[in-house]
């Protein structure tokens, strides 16, 4: 299973918060990227993000001077982050449940950077689809309600939707765990073979 480690961007470029959109911009233009990893100011700091769909929406559209307003002002902080080790057809469904195109990859420290056409361009999924597994599916909700939480605060209605849609899935693990408690391994062989009728085949 190819993880983000395998296709994310490792050359990462990243911008002060205190930097001008100008700034950002220009680096954005020179670099030819669409968005820009926030340095943290501390270590207990967590990473942010702009793209080029806040400086458009919140600074060109308005009419703003760049050069006066700061990346701090329009960014995403804390932005949503991915486990390096965490499978691409995992990052994929926490992108489309959460609404974005790029998160960085940081383990510890920023390891780099994974965005959709990332996904498209250089993973496997069109070669070795892959099913997401209930197990697998938790994982990805609890990433997800995290980084609403983190983004809109602990009280927020969508933070508690979030983890009432991780609760919903664990639920429906557990269930499925009682309902499978009681059979064999040959039931549960030809369940994940229904096309092998020989299984159940015995000579006298």
């Amino acid at each position: 299973m190819m993880k983000a480690s395998d296709i994310m961007t490792k050359a990462v470029v990243t911008i002060r918060g205190s930097a001008t959109v100008a700034d950002a911009v220009a680096m954005m233009k020179d670099k030819g990227l669409r968005a820009l990893i926030v340095e943290p100011r501390h270590a207990a700091d967590p990473y942010g993000m702009v793209t080029e769909t806040d400086i458009i929406y919140k600074v060109a559209a308005f009419g703003h001077d760049p050069k006066q307003i700061r990346v701090y002002e329009i960014m995403t902080k804390p932005c949503v982050v991915v486990n390096p080790d965490l499978g691409v057809e995992y990052v994929a469904r926490l992108f489309a449940q959460t609404k974005i195109r790029r998160a960085p990859v940081i383990q510890g420290q920023l390891l780099g950077i994974i965005s959709i056409s990332d996904i498209l361009r250089k993973s496997d999924f069109v070669e070795k689809p892959k099913q997401m597994f209930l197990e697998d599916r938790i994982e990805v909700a609890r990433e997800e309600a995290r980084a609403i939480c983190k983004a809109q605060g602990d009280t927020a209605p969508a933070c508690a939707a979030a983890w009432d849609a991780v609760e919903e899935l664990q639920a429906a693990a557990a269930h499925q765990r009682k309902n499978e408690a009681g059979k064999s391994a040959f039931q549960k062989y030809t369940d994940e073979n229904p096309d092998a009728p020989e299984a159940r085949v015995y000579e006298d």
